[in-house]
């Protein structure tokens, strides 16, 4: 019974509340200056909370959720993973005139050898019908007068752990260009001293790709595999918008020759 009433009352102020500032707005062209501005004043910091609020609501009920780590995951596989720029929101979510070395959350750091940076990134929501990932990245780059601009995306430990040259890792990606583009992705993985890389160009004729990377014909010391991660390199990247909608990293072991 209690419940109700305060769900009635809570109503009741909401629309008393409403129709207040439905006749302040109406009343605005006439009002004198001193009233306008104390509504203006009392009116901003109203919207401040209710930009907020709305902002948190619909980063929570868009769809996909927030959290959401539905992977498409091959058959055997024993180990699959969306790094947590995708997975989760990021503070802050973007970045002005990034410099080289700069870390966008925990696991994503951007490099490139520009000596003035038009480079932006920002995480954006993603609420097509057809996604997974509840985040992507967004890279505009304007003027570039470096060689080489990459991101590089650092694995967890349990990326490492059980790797064998039996393995194939593929990687998954929405990838949208503005116009066309050279993207190559490299496979590190860094084995006492050593570091093995695998290089795959990336199609741009479509949005979905994938490419696999196989460690049998790599000189993987097994029993020194220490971690992985991966770069993604853009050619000529210059006046050209790009957006990593979704990345996915699975791991399972080839079929036997």
């Amino acid at each position: 019974m209690a419940k109700r009433i305060d769900t009635q009352l809570d109503g009741f102020l909401f629309k008393r509340n409403l129709a207040r500032w439905k006749r302040l707005a109406a009343a605005a062209e006439a009002a004198s200056p001193s009233d306008l501005r104390k509504w203006r004043g009392r009116a901003r910091q109203l919207r401040s909370q209710l930009d907020k609020l709305t902002y948190v609501a619909d980063s929570r009920l868009t769809l996909p959720m927030i959290g959401s780590n539905a992977i498409q995951k091959p058959m055997f596989c024993d180990w699959a993973y969306r790094p947590e720029l995708w997975r989760g929101p990021l503070n802050p979510p973007g970045r002005a005139a990034v410099q080289t070395q700069e870390k966008i959350g925990s696991e994503v750091t951007v490099y490139h050898d520009c000596s003035i940076s038009e480079l932006t990134v920002r995480q954006i929501r993603n609420t097509r019908e057809e996604d997974l990932a509840p985040f992507g990245l967004r890279m505009d780059v304007f003027r570039f007068d470096g060689s080489f601009l990459s991101l590089a995306i650092d694995l967890p430990e349990e990326a490492a752990h059980g790797l064998r040259k039996r393995h194939l890792v593929k990687l998954d990606a929405i990838v949208e260009l503005e116009k066309p583009l050279e993207i190559f992705a490299r496979l590190n993985v860094k084995h006492g001293p050593n570091t093995e890389q695998i290089v795959r160009e990336l199609p741009w004729q479509s949005e979905d790709v994938s490419v696999e990377f196989d460690m049998t014909y790599t000189k993987l010391n097994e029993k020194r595999v220490e971690r992985m991660w991966v770069d993604f390199i853009f050619e000529g990247p210059e006046m050209n918008q790009i957006i990593l909608r979704d990345l996915t990293l699975t791991r399972r072991p080839r079929a036997e020759l």
